[in-house]
């Protein structure tokens, strides 16, 4: 059997209690049940394979489980078809399993296809199929196919969601909530996290618009352990399986031993009493098999290919077992397959469970209650919500006279109409109380909230209505519904006041002070050139290479850059016109250039603004001749 702590314990007693309730039976006085138990660890196919081979030269007349690790089962299942011996398997298929070469295993869990066919049929007396499958595991379509067939994956009908084992699977509940989805089918294990978020959600009643909701396990667990009653308050229909047959004499018995024996329920798993019957059957062929031939085990081993000679008769006789078990009609088909057995269909009420059905491998589904057409808002009517508030102008207030009144009748504002209007559309009934802290709500260091949030994280309210402000860190704790007023932080700045264009409109691009400082920049530059041109030797020269002295006899040397052309060139360059004068030496060039940068860099940034401030001002001129027409019309 698989290693858990709390099926492994109940599994270990339910043993003993066949053991010992086989003994009283009486039965062949030759006949001895010798029942050795191992712990495996869950889906380790080495182990498994070397705990078989371990056990096989002690001589073996069957071997039942693992019930929780499909693959270390299929191992078990291929070795035992080798050595011809008997393999009672205590859970679910996997999803490729094994093949053994002579068949030599039988299953008494049942078969994927029937517990898809079983959800199958509680959809349709829904007579809705508008519903939505959550899995913890990827391999929840193979076991569903036979659903998936009769109901196809479509966006507006039946969907598929996975949520990873470990995974907080809040914000996919809101969004079936949100895509009002009112029937879901959860495929987990019972100690699943999807299991224990979904428990904590439907205590708040806002999240009920679930009108059914249907448990479905992949593992050996039963409905029945799913302890809720007292944990929801006006919870929806919720449904499960079981396999339990709670009419057997040994029942009662069988489960206040288990439940004694821990001090808890969670050990009355369906693995103990799978093992129960499995037991049950195995002696049962075995002493069937003993009225023909004397049975006998015999030492076998791995590495030899000797086989039981006993095996394949007592498989045979195991497969023609019929008895009603703890976990109801124990049958098989030719495939080794349980048949011919019921699944009690229970329902959560708020005495607990009650049997609705039963679903028949064979007859199908037999239904003793009509079940009305599931719809998302059923769920809050003619219920009571306590809402918490807090007081705020206009929103929530105390009329004058509210010592005087009692009840809603004290409060008055937005939302209490908001909540009038609400109630009268879902036809429930609420009860408006004040948060006692009086704040809207706030982390504490410990990770707990106070105010508004608080009360509705620790259930003493089930909704708040007030001009609550929505956030990430709020939103991470509770559900928020559409707002009804929307509210932000804007920037105010002056609209561009549109004007006529005018001579000076050009210097429109730019302050007066960059103007100012351009001035300041042309004046410098042109007295720069100036002062350079005079000391550098290059820029003199003479204009009359055919004269070679001046009048008074010495060298004839001039120089272009007077003070009239050192301002008249930086002018030149500016308007992009350009000058005559060309700079000789290699200080005035630079000087030249650095101009030429500067003043293309403004010319160019100043076309730019210019253009579009003509483009806008035109506009503006536009739209103010028309709203001027229209004061001029007559009506």
């Amino acid at each position: 059997m698989d290693d858990h702590a709390s099926c492994g314990r109940g599994e270990r007693l339910a043993a003993a209690l066949a053991k010992e309730r086989l003994s009283e039976g009486g039965g062949d006085a030759t006949a001895h049940l010798d029942l050795e138990i191992f712990e495996l660890p869950e889906d380790n196919d080495y182990l498994a394979t070397e705990t078989v081979c371990q056990v096989l030269p002690k001589g073996v007349a069957a071997i039942l489980g693992p019930s929780s690790s499909p693959a270390s089962a299929a191992i078990i299942s291929h070795v035992c078809g080798e050595k011809e011996i008997p393999h009672v398997k205590l859970g679910p298929e996997g999803n490729t399993p094994v093949q053994s070469p002579r068949g030599s295993s039988v299953n008494l869990f049942p078969s994927p296809a029937d517990i898809s066919r079983a959800v199958a049929s509680l959809l349709t007396a829904f007579n809705h199929s508008i519903c939505s499958l959550l899995c913890t595991q990827t391999d929840c379509l193979l076991r569903h196919e036979e659903l998936m067939r009769r109901f196809p994956i479509s966006r507006e009908g039946f969907s598929v969601r996975l949520v990873p084992e470990g995974a907080d699977p809040t914000p996919l509940l809101k969004e079936i909530r949100e895509d009002k989805i009112s029937t879901i089918i959860i495929d987990a294990s019972i100690n699943s996290s999807l299991i224990g978020t979904f428990i904590l959600l439907l205590s708040f009643p806002l999240f009920l618009i679930y009108s059914y909701v249907l448990f479905v396990y992949h593992s050996s667990q039963d409905f029945s352990l799913l302890h809720l009653e007292g944990q929801l308050q006006g919870y929806p229909r919720i449904l499960g399986f079981s396999l339990y047959d709670e009419k057997h004499p040994f029942y009662p018995e069988f489960s206040r031993s288990l439940n004694l024996s821990q001090h808890s329920c969670v050990c009355l798993c369906l693995k103990a009493g799978l093992l129960f019957d499995a037991l049950h059957g195995v002696v049962r062929a075995a002493r069937a098999l003993n009225r023909s031939q004397a049975l006998a085990v015999q030492p076998l081993s791995c590495s030899s290919t000797r086989v039981w000679y006993h095996g394949t008769s007592l498989l045979n006789y195991l497969r023609m077992v019929e008895y009603n078990g703890l976990t109801g009609r124990v049958e098989f088909d030719s495939r080794g397959q349980r048949s011919n057995y019921s699944l009690r269909v229970l329902q959560l009420r708020r005495d607990g469970l009650k049997e609705i059905g039963k679903w028949h491998s064979q007859k199908g589904l037999t239904l003793d209650t009509v079940f009305p057409t599931a719809g998302p808002s059923t769920s809050l009517v003619n219920r009571t919500l306590i809402v918490t508030s807090i007081v705020e102008n206009p929103y929530l207030m105390l009329k004058e006279n509210h010592k005087q009144l009692r009840g809603n009748d004290r409060y008055q504002g937005f939302c209490v109409d908001l909540l009038q209007e609400i109630a009268a559309i879902l036809r429930f009934r609420y009860a408006i109380r004040l948060v006692s802290d009086g704040i809207y709500g706030a982390p504490e260091p410990n990770g707990s909230w106070t105010g508004l949030v608080g009360e509705l994280i620790q259930g003493k309210a089930d909704l708040a209505v007030a001009s609550f402000t929505i956030t990430a860190e709020r939103e991470k704790v509770i559900d928020f519904s559409k707002p009804f007023m929307t509210l932000g932080i804007s920037i105010l700045y002056r609209v561009h006041v549109a004007r006529k264009p005018g001579y000076f409109s050009f210097l429109d691009p730019f302050s007066p002070a960059v103007w100012l400082f351009m001035l300041l920049a042309y004046l410098a530059v042109s007295c720069i050139l100036f002062l350079v041109a005079r000391l550098t030797p290059y820029e003199w020269y003479n204009p009359y290479p055919c004269l070679r002295a001046g009048p008074s006899g010495g060298r004839l040397a001039v120089n272009q850059y007077t003070l009239g052309n050192s301002l008249w060139f930086p002018i030149g360059g500016f308007m992009q016109q350009g000058s005559e004068i060309m700079p000789r030496a290699l200080s005035t060039r630079c000087i030249s250039g650095v101009w030429s940068v500067l003043h293309h860099k403004h010319v160019s940034t100043d076309n730019q603004k210019l253009n579009t401030l003509i483009h806008l001002g035109l506009q503006g001129i536009q739209r103010s001749e028309r709203c001027e027409g229209l004061k001029r019309s007559k009506w």
